[in-house]
This record gives C-alpha cells, structure tokens and sequence, in this order.
C-alpha cells in the first residue's frame, strides 16, 4: 500500500481564530498570533509554527488544517520580516530579525495559556507540555534554535544557545545548511545569521527536504537543505520529497502563485509523516512513526532515518 493511498481519516472540524495581540513594547510592535485548534476533544498537543520570509500568521494553511483535524493546536506567530508589516532594511530592527524572531517564539510559549484562551471553549484542553515547534525555510532555522541550533560569529564560535526545554519535538521544513564559504554574495551580506552549528541539536527533529531545490543563497545543491538532519545528533529522520522544490509541492498556501512543484502527493507526505511523527514524539501514539514507516512511500519520495 502507497501512502497516498491510504484512506484518509475524516476531516475534524476546527476553529480559527486571528490576531490575537501579545503586547511587545521591546519589539517596537505587538506581536501578532493566529491560533487554529480542533473544535472538540482534550488533551491537544501544541505546535508552534514560523514562517518563511515575508510571509505571516496566515501561511502553511495546508500544514495547519491537517495537523489542526489530526488533533493539534496550531500557534502562528507574525514576525518582523512579513510584508504585512512593512519593514525596510533601513529600519534598525532590520539587521538583528534573526534574533527577534527567537525571542517572539519564546513570547508566545511564554504566553501560551494567554493566546488558548482567546478561543472560546479551549482552555482546559489543551497539554501545553506536549509542545513542539516546526517552521519553513527560514522558519526552520528560527525554530532550529529552540531545538538547539546555534550561530556561529564572526569570532568562529558557536553562539547563544537558545535551546527551550520546554519544546519536545520540532519539524523541520526546507531548512538551510551549514556554511563552508559557499552561500553567496548575496547571503553574506544580508543573512550573517546562516552560519548554524547543529551538533548540539538534541531534540528529537524530523527533517524534511525536497531533491531539487537549489537555493539561490548558497552554491552547493540540494543537499544543503538535509545538513541538520547528517549534523545534528536530534535530527531522527529525513523526508526526500522526489522532485521536490523549496515549497515541498506547495505547503505555504492552496493555489499559491509562489509554489513552483506544485503536487498534492509531495503536501499529503509532508502532512503525514510530519503528523506520525509527532504522534509518536510527543508520546500521543508510539506506534504512528513505525506504522507509518512500514509502508512505501515512492514514488513521491523517500525515508532515511538513524
């Protein structure tokens, strides 16, 4: 049985609600929150989702349906790079984004039971300590962070270590790699931040990358985008999606005039190894990861795992 044949579970019916307002005087702004949950059942498991650049709390609407009638609280923050917001690099929060973006997601776990309970009839279900965190290009990077990626500086030294105990699972969507002199002009100049180092990234991670995605900041293939999972001692397993550009087949929205591999199949891996994954991870259902693993999911893709 291929994965996309299998019968899909019924769709849950779910509750969206956008924004909700965390004030964030130091950010120059408050910090702008979507939050999408299941409109019934207890005991929800949290995911935190960044976006990629530009984009906002609206993105990943394929992702976060499917996680959300899977039995996931979805928490979207909107960071300073969105062009909802209209920053310009000659803002002076520009330069230091990177940063930013970390400390908006510890705001919102910080605030978690503020921001569940800005939908009607959530609080009291939700398990907050069954929290993980996924994000998008450079939302993976961010997110990375909390799982405990750092940035090396100008000195050769790794950085802060912003690792957040409180995340037991992250998801790792078309993630940049590390830098051996090969990211361009371009990257060196404006993203300072894309040096990671991951061997300190213990916690437990799914990566998931797409075969012929070729960033236009980094020389080397698409094989920079697999680094956290070959580097990283959390990184369980890889997702290559066959064919596979950096939208994964179009997750950042339906219909997006953006997505250049557009395919249902390479979105329906993502939504469910993803899910299985974190299933198992966060101790929801042991066996979802193996079950899931057990079945063939070519041609779409493949699985490595370690």
């Amino acid at each position: 049985m291929s994965l996309v044949e299998a019968t899909p579970r019924p769709a849950a019916q779910v509750l969206s609600v956008r924004p909700v307002i965390l004030p964030a005087p130091a950010r120059g702004g408050d910090l702008q929150v979507r939050i999408t949950a299941p409109a019934a059942d207890t005991d929800l498991p949290v995911i935190v989702f960044a976006h990629g650049f530009g984009q906002s709390m609206t993105a990943g609407d394929p992702l976060v349906d499917y996680w959300a009638a899977n039995g996931f609280v979805v928490v979207q923050p909107t960071f300073l790079d969105s062009t909802t917001l209209g920053l310009t690099p000659a803002d002076p929060r520009y330069p230091t984004i990177w940063q930013t973006r970390i400390d908006d997601l510890v705001q919102v776990i910080d605030e978690l039971d503020t921001v569940i309970a800005a939908v009607p009839g959530l609080t009291g279900r939700v398990d907050t300590h069954r929290l993980a965190v996924a994000g998008h290009s450079w939302g993976g990077q961010s997110v990375g962070m909390l799982l405990g990626a750092r940035v090396i500086g100008a000195d050769g030294q790794p950085g802060e270590d912003r690792t957040d105990a409180r995340v037991k699972a992250g998801v790792l969507l078309s993630t940049t790699g590390i830098s051996r002199g090969d990211l361009t002009p371009f990257a060196q100049g404006h993203f300072a931040f894309m040096s990671p180092d991951f061997t300190r990234l213990a916690t437990p991670s799914i990566v998931v990358a797409g075969d012929q995605d070729q960033s236009p900041l980094s020389t080397r293939g698409p094989d920079w985008f697999t680094d956290v999972y070959h580097h990283s001692p959390g990184a369980r397993h890889l997702v290559t999606l066959h064919g596979g550009e950096h939208t994964l087949g179009g997750i950042q929205n339906y219909n997006s005039t953006d997505t250049t591999d557009e395919s249902p199949e390479r979105v329906d891996l993502v939504r469910r190894t993803t899910t299985a994954f974190l299933h198992t991870a966060l101790g929801i259902n042991e066996t979802a990861w193996s079950d899931l693993a057990a079945t063939s999911v070519e041609p779409i893709g493949h699985i490595d795992s370690k």
